[in-house]
């Protein structure tokens, strides 16, 4: 209704910058004022705000997860009664009691029964030790079948944050003139890029002097008085607005970014590039997600330039700007409509719908607790790299589950077949039974994690000159 502010809307739509609100522009429930004073007018209330639909649709695709049986239980159940089966079928045929007694014996299900929960827990404690909380046996066994991956920008791809990309200057200007006109003039701004330039300006050690007048133009920027110096700091249309001319050859290269525009007494200084900051490791992590055959989804709600230049910068083609809640959790359900197994990535209010309905989410453990509690993966230390390897651990896991399973069938197939002829006697069937499933949960406890070892030896520092000390007995 009144009032002039910036607030972060990130946790809604996920757009990365803060959005300038004037009188008659609509603010959503849930987002944060940073700046000004704001007199709201509530026109909706409770499950009706987009808060409150957020909530309401992570409720209803919890509801609607259906429940997953384990495998290995029925796995084990049926090898009990087919080893029953086999016995009395034997005795009936050979009216030996010592071979009936022998498939009896040599039959086990240990090796699925008991080893793959070691291998579940194994692949847990695993991921653990890489700051990947998986919230259940479940979700480890679902990420080692995951075939896409979904992630949001804001907050997962990127730090969130604005900072200074780039300065150019034109003739005859340098650097740190550029930045410290920048700097005085947006001193006593509450503009987010003004914070982010006189955060970039502190970080190279300038001084920041104190303007003598300050006046601020909504949607335009900043005239200043600093010294005998007039500073205008703004976009485009506000150089425009003050006959400063601008070279088309001005550019500060940097794509999807915010250019503000410095000029003192008439004069252009050059331009300041700032955007939000990818994290060094998004690269990386992409990379090895398509190396292990996985499809990258860009699902945003920033502007598709803004998008569409993250997505270049890492390797990821299919891209979808411009999305809220409810349409980042369409798409999702979508996927998961056509048999994919989805693993969706994020960490606002906004993405935890997706969380909700992708077959495992994955929240950033510097998100949200609406998100971390949707989310059935934690990435406590929010780094990308780190759930490649957590996906790696949980292929490797359902790899080694199979591998107990067929390795169980076939030897329990054959033993019943050799004892059933009268090749294994009881105590040789034992041993065969005890080997066997030794070597399952063998196979299964090289998930665990390695212990860590406290009592190696440290060498003492020396120096040219200095006797080392002689060893303590």
């Amino acid at each position: 209704m009144s009032g002039h502010s910036f607030v972060d809307e990130s946790r809604i739509t996920g757009e990365s910058m803060p959005v300038e609100k004037t009188e008659g522009t609509a603010v959503f429930a849930g987002s944060i004022n940073q700046s000004g004073a704001l007199e709201v007018r509530a026109e909706r209330i409770g499950r009706d705000t987009s808060y409150g639909k957020i909530i309401e649709a992570v409720e209803r695709a919890e509801r609607s997860r259906a429940p997953v049986q384990r495998l290995a239980d029925r796995m084990a159940g049926y090898l009990v009664y087919f080893a029953l089966g086999s016995a009395v079928l034997t005795y009936l045929i050979t009216q030996n009691i010592y071979s009936t007694i022998s498939v009896i014996i040599v039959a086990g299900a240990c090796g699925i029964a008991a080893g793959t929960p070691l291998a579940i827990l194994g692949g847990i404690g695993r991921s653990a030790r890489l700051g990947a909380i998986i919230k259940g046996g479940v979700h480890l066994e679902t990420l080692g079948k995951v075939d896409t991956v979904v992630l949001d920008k804001t907050g997962t791809l990127t730090f969130g944050r604005p900072e200074v990309q780039a300065v150019v200057t034109v003739a005859g200007a340098t650097p740190d003139d550029l930045i410290d006109a920048a700097a005085s003039a947006e001193l006593r701004s509450e503009h987010p890029l003004g914070k982010a330039i006189i955060a970039y300006a502190l970080a190279r050690g300038r001084t920041v002097t104190e303007p003598e007048h300050f006046a601020y133009t909504p949607g335009r920027g900043i005239v200043a008085r600093v010294g005998p110096s007039v500073i205008l700091v703004g976009n485009q249309a506000w150089m425009q607005d003050n006959a400063v001319s601008i070279p088309g050859t001005l550019s500060a290269g940097v794509q999807a970014a915010s250019e503000v525009y410095v000029a003192r007494n008439g004069c252009l200084l050059g331009a300041i590039a700032v955007a939000d900051t990818v994290r060094p490791e998004a690269r990386r992590a992409i990379e090895a997600l398509h190396g292990l055959g996985i499809r990258t989804l860009l699902l945003t709600g920033d502007a598709l330039p803004v998008a569409q230049a993250v997505g270049a910068s890492l390797g990821i083609r299919d891209i979808e700007a411009g999305l809220l809640p409810e349409d980042k959790l369409a798409r999702v359900q979508a996927l998961v409509g056509q048999k994919r197994i989805v693993a969706m990535v994020g960490d606002g209010v906004n993405d935890a719908p997706a969380l909700a309905a992708a077959s495992v989410g994955i929240a950033m453990g510097s998100g949200t607790d609406v998100a971390q509690e949707s989310a059935d993966v934690v990435l406590l230390g929010n780094d990308l790299v780190r759930l490649v390897d957590t996906l790696r651990i949980a292929r490797r896991t359902r790899r080694i589950i199979w591998q107990n399973f067929a390795g169980t069938l076939a030897i329990d197939a054959l033993g019943i077949g050799l004892a059933a002829a009268g090749f294994l006697n009881p105590l040789f069937a034992a041993f065969i039974h005890v080997a066997s499933e030794l070597a399952f949960i063998l196979n299964s406890a090289r998930l665990l994690p390695a212990v860590a070892r406290t009592d190696e030896t440290i060498p003492a520092p020396t120096q040219i000159g200095v006797r080392p000390a002689a060893a303590m007995p």
